[in-house]
């Protein structure tokens, strides 16, 4: 549930075909995102799932699957 709602996410932000979005995916070497929107992101994050990602965390994400995961551990 965490990943589907992290593609539609994604999807929005970066105007990519969330069916392209895996647990694998990087954000800057597969989709080409720039520091502007992993913030955009991280806020769409914190605001579906009603968390905070610190900015330690938010520099540490570097694929999907990791963002899945501090979703889980932030619940």
């Amino acid at each position: 549930m965490e990943l589907d709602k992290l593609r539609t996410i994604i999807a929005e932000v970066l105007c990519v075909d969330p069916k392209e979005i895996t647990a694998d995916t990087t954000f800057i070497d597969d989709l080409c995102a720039d520091s502007l929107d992993v913030f955009q992101i991280v806020m769409g994050i914190e605001e579906e799932f009603g968390i905070e990602i610190s900015p330690v965390d938010a520099e540490r994400i570097s694929t999907v699957g990791e963002a899945v995961a501090l979703i889980k551990n932030s619940n």
